[in-house]
């Protein structure tokens, strides 16, 4: 997926959804805007479509996924019956692989997970898997690989996974760097900087 400059798409959307933009800088410039706006201005009053438009950027951005695949994600989860499409959504993506790698603190950003993914240093099953939005399920094993622990963009991991907090829905072994799939994500949306009610409102249309 390709993207443009990082920190004019967070000015634009509202939202932290980079790191470069996860700076007391960013905070300061947003606040200094949205007070200077106000300002002898009338606000003007953003509508449905312009809303959902950016809460739909907002998750894409996010996880760093194309709108073809985001549209699958959705349709997916539309069709899904007995289940809220919100909760089968929000499962899709946080399902991906190179999102689990982030959520294992293997990586400080997706946009690094994604070619920790690509370049073939995770595996599933002991298997190497190069494909991110690889789909992930309960009783599943994630890994790194066993030639790729010496590699540089894992040479702080030991440090770097004190402070890292493991979600419920899987169990890590800080020692070995080995995840199990417990179950299926656990949370809600609202855990994020978006609304998927809107995102879901965006592709009804």
């Amino acid at each position: 997926m390709k993207i443009g400059p990082k920190y004019k798409i967070c000015k634009r959307l509202g939202s932290t959804v980079f790191d470069k933009c996860q700076t007391a800088k960013f905070t300061l410039a947003k606040d200094k805007a949205q007070k200077k706006g106000r300002i002898g201005k009338r606000p003007r009053q953003m509508s449905d479509y312009g809303r959902q438009l950016i809460e739909k950027q907002k998750v894409r951005y996010t996880y760093g996924i194309a709108e073809k695949q985001m549209s699958k994600y959705v349709k997916e989860a539309v069709a899904k019956k007995d289940v809220k499409p919100a909760v089968v959504l929000m499962e899709n993506l946080e399902s991906r692989l190179d999102n689990v790698v982030y959520r294992l603190g293997l990586a400080k950003s997706r946009q690094m997970s994604r070619q920790m993914v690509s370049h073939g240093h995770i595996t599933v099953g002991g298997r190497k898997v190069t494909i991110p939005s690889y789909r992930v399920s309960k009783g599943m094993k994630i890994g790194v690989r066993e030639g790729s622990r010496g590699s540089g963009l894992f040479s702080n991991t030991g440090e770097d996974l004190k402070d890292a907090v493991t979600p419920s829905w899987i169990s890590f072994d800080k020692k070995t760097l080995e995840a199990d799939i417990k179950g299926k994500p656990a949370g809600d949306a609202t855990e994020h900087m978006f609304d998927i009610g809107s995102v879901l409102e965006y592709y009804s249309r």
